[in-house]
């Protein structure tokens, strides 16, 4: 089967390449000329990355589209960033980085730039998974990052078993089995005082409880990751209206009655 690979720069791309040649020379003044920037390392960014992958994040889930724009800016010098480092110790440059992200696209998508036929979106990711092992993963859970939090780790560990067939097969069959893990998780408190029986069993349980539900939530198009963010986003704007409605009372929210300050949190719901 004959296969057109996309061309190494697309002609009609002019615009973009020269922006991005000129964010490359930028790089290169900042590192021989600032000395914050000459002085960074592949370790000192890596937090600065990750809280502006944070701030891109919540720029999404607010749809605020300026934001995310800057954001991307701010997340694009990262990478180039990484990769002038990589230039300097003469391991990898930022060439290097891009080539590498096309092979292993074109790799990685055998139904586009070779002969495979696929019917449908699972079947792209069950091939996905196969090719990665093909690759040398030694697991397929083996791509999870270790410093993910929790919930998205939960989340990502459960789709890649999913991409190899090791899943539920029905909905139904998901939640039976939330519903088994709140029992379980229920059968280490006093029923009627509700005092923890096994401190260590009952946390256990607990995480069982919330990576079931977090597998009912992908078997139900939910990313809990999105909807929890989202309840926390609501939680803050409410429990700040209830603050400023106690500042008006010239009152502290420790001296007023649960009473009172549910008056406001039932306003700030309609809010």
């Amino acid at each position: 089967m004959s296969v057109n690979l996309p061309p190494i720069i697309p002609k009609n791309r002019a615009n973009e390449l020269l922006a991005f040649n000129r964010l490359l020379d930028i790089m290169d003044d900042l590192r021989e000329k600032c000395p914050w920037d000459r002085k960074q390392t592949l370790e000192s960014l890596r937090h600065l990355t990750i809280e502006e992958t944070y701030e891109l994040s919540d720029a999404i889930l607010e749809n605020d589209l300026q934001e995310i724009k800057k954001e991307l800016g701010d997340i694009m010098l990262h990478l180039v960033f990484y990769a002038k480092i990589g230039s300097e110790i003469e391991d990898f440059d930022i060439t290097d980085v891009l080539n590498g992200i096309c092979e292993k696209l074109i790799n990685r998508h055998p139904h586009i730039y070779g002969d495979v036929v696929v019917a449908d979106e699972e079947e792209v990711k069950k091939n996905w998974e196969q090719l990665k092992l093909k690759e040398g993963n030694k697991s397929v859970l083996g791509g999870v990052p270790k410093s993910l939090p929790a919930l998205v780790k939960a989340m990502r560990i459960q789709e890649k078993a999913r991409g190899v067939g090791f899943d539920w097969e029905e909905k139904a069959q998901v939640w039976a089995k939330v519903e088994e893990e709140m029992q379980e998780f229920k059968e280490h408190f006093n029923a009627e005082t509700h005092e923890t029986i096994d401190q260590e069993k009952a946390e256990a349980e607990f995480g069982d409880v919330l990576f079931s539900l977090v597998n009912y939530a992908r078997f139900i198009d939910i990313n809990p990751e999105t909807a929890l963010e989202r309840t926390n986003k609501k939680f803050i704007k409410r429990f700040q209206y209830l603050e400023s409605k106690a500042l008006e009372m010239n009152k502290k929210l420790s001296d007023m009655t649960l009473a009172e300050m549910d008056v406001f949190w039932e306003e700030a719901k309609k809010i």
